[in-house]
């Protein structure tokens, strides 16, 4: 959906993914960490294009080469792109006030929507429901919130006596009764780009990490008189950043029973989809049976009818129509129509099974190899 319709006023996007990520304990930047074959980071510019943007700032810092290198290689096609280096990390207040410069040169017109750069189960869907219901508002500033049974770690969202949003208090600088608060701020949030800016300039690092909060904005807002709203979202899980190995897991395994759901719904069978690992670049033909353990990787692809696994790994790999691939690993290989193979096979890259061949069990064929007819036995 094009949001700059609602309303008519252009929208822009931030996308803040300037920090280290140390909690990680990975040399690797966080937003490069892989979710179902892809950056991280990619999931979320995915739900940002959704949105149409006329433009989204990307706030780099740790690793800031290798993480612009991968977005200008496999960024959203249709979404233009522009960086802005946060050179000491000051706080996600700071790395908004840096991405602003980015837009010195546009008018102030508009809004715009600043999500983080770790939290890749958020859908286009509901960028869209919260840039909808901050226009029909005409607030300020809207956020995303959702309720958790345990908001440790969360900054906690704080109500005047109207009801309405009076500020958002991170649990380091929380006092015990605002730590009981149970609705937390998800880092999710739609700006007027009008007033944005002077708000930043308000907010101090007065705080527990002597950091320039992006949440204080919220309760400068809010005691300047503007309007201040929210938007309720009742799975926490889609708003939930990555911040650890034990996230990441949780996320990948949530974005895997998503993509098996959208496979089952498009006539793809799963014998156990529990077992079936599909990521997110990989192409299905109708009728397509797989089995407990098939992985299927990269830009992988498999024709109508063809049956995959148990236990199967394929990799960038290319599998014609009516094809059998049983017990086997291949890696940017191809299995031509109809052809079967396995049990036990490797495939090698550039490895080629002609359509219609048979390679019988243990078969192994490296580069350049192309199996037209039954190999002898092992």
């Amino acid at each position: 959906m094009d949001a700059t319709d609602q309303a008519g006023a252009p929208l822009v996007a931030v996308v803040l993914a300037a920090g280290s990520g140390s909690r990680m304990r990975s040399a690797r930047p966080k937003p490069l960490h892989l979710l179902s074959g892809r950056a991280m980071l990619l999931h979320i510019l995915d739900a940002v294009a959704g949105l149409e943007v006329q433009r989204a700032v990307v706030v780099v810092g740790h690793g800031a080469e290798r993480v612009t290198k991968k977005l200008i290689e496999h960024g959203p096609p249709a979404l233009a792109i522009d960086f802005v280096e946060q050179q000491v990390q000051r706080g996600t207040g700071d790395a908004v006030m840096v991405a602003l410069t980015a837009f010195r040169d546009d008018d102030d017109e508009g809004d715009v929507v600043v999500v983080p750069g770790d939290a890749p189960l958020l859908s286009t869907a509901t960028l869209a429901r919260l840039v909808s219901a901050h226009r029909q508002a005409d607030a300020a500033a809207t956020l995303l919130t959702t309720h958790l049974d345990d908001p440790t770690g969360y900054g906690r969202v704080v109500r005047g006596r109207s009801g309405g949003v009076a500020g958002i208090v991170e649990e380091v600088d929380a006092d015990e009764e605002q730590r009981q608060i149970q609705e937390v701020a998800m880092s999710i949030y739609c700006f007027r780009r009008s007033v944005v800016a002077p708000a930043l300039r308000r907010i101090t690092p007065d705080n527990a990490k002597g950091e320039y909060y992006l949440t204080d904005v919220v309760a400068v807002l809010a005691e300047a008189g503007y309007r201040v709203g929210s938007l309720v979202v009742d799975d926490a899980a889609e708003l939930s950043g990555v911040n650890d190995r034990g996230q990441l897991a949780a996320a990948e395994a949530e974005l895997r029973r998503r993509t098996n759901a959208r496979w089952l719904a498009a006539g793809v069978t799963m014998v156990d989809p529990d077992r079936t690992y599909i990521d997110t670049g990989v192409r299905l033909g109708a009728d397509v049976t797989l089995f407990p353990g098939t992985i299927l990787q990269g830009t992988t692809v498999v024709g109508g009818r063809s049956e995959i696994g148990p236990d199967t790994r394929l990799v960038d790999t290319v599998v014609g129509e009516g094809a059998v691939v049983a017990n086997t690993v291949a890696v940017s290989a191809e299995v031509g129509d109809g052809a079967v193979v396995g049990p036990f096979a490797h495939l090698e890259p550039g490895a080629s099974v002609a359509a219609g061949a048979t390679t019988g069990p243990f078969y192994a064929s490296g580069g350049g190899g192309d199996a037209s007819s039954p190999p002898g036995p092992p």
